[in-house]
């Protein structure tokens, strides 16, 4: 079952969303991620968020394993226009339309590229993410004495 996500009412021009959409349609997720990353618009950002939720969709939900994952289906539809009023010439108004986007991606995983994994033998494992990160020596001095600042300070008589 592949999984879903969605943005209504995205304050984006269907046109221009579309644009990128078709830009990552079909590509492997982290694939996708780096398009949209090195894509600086607001749209891309709008876009990133929605692909994002369908990937946490995708592990939290359905069980899915992230190296594997890839955007099934990509689309964007329009939503209703937004109207503002602006002062024309003579007391006349003009109206300004303001459009927005309804964005939905349907992600699942990639049963070719599974099997090949386990074939092989190998699977890309993350890294886990942990708060102790040891801090950078300083220059001229070895790693392991910026671990231990006290061992490398002499005897006090």
């Amino acid at each position: 079952m592949p999984a879903m996500a969605k943005a209504r009412y995205v304050r984006v021009s269907p046109l221009k969303a579309r644009r990128l959409v078709n830009l990552i349609r079909g590509r492997a997720l982290q694939e996708a991620q780096a398009i949209l990353d090195l894509t600086a618009t607001p749209t891309a950002q709008a876009i990133a968020k929605v692909v994002n939720s369908a990937a946490a969709n995708a592990e939290n939900n359905h069980d899915m394993d992230p190296d594997f994952l890839w955007l099934r289906e990509a689309y964007v539809d329009q939503g209703p226009s937004m109207r503002r009023v602006r002062p024309a010439s003579q007391g006349r108004v003009s109206i300004i339309r303001r459009p927005t986007s309804h964005i939905t991606v349907i992600m699942d995983e990639n049963e070719e590229l599974k099997q090949a994994a386990a074939a092989r033998g190998t699977r890309r494992r993350r890294r886990k993410e942990s708060g102790t990160r040891r801090a950078a020596a300083p220059k001229g001095r070895p790693a392991s004495d910026a671990a231990a600042p006290e061992a490398a300070a002499p005897p006090e008589e």
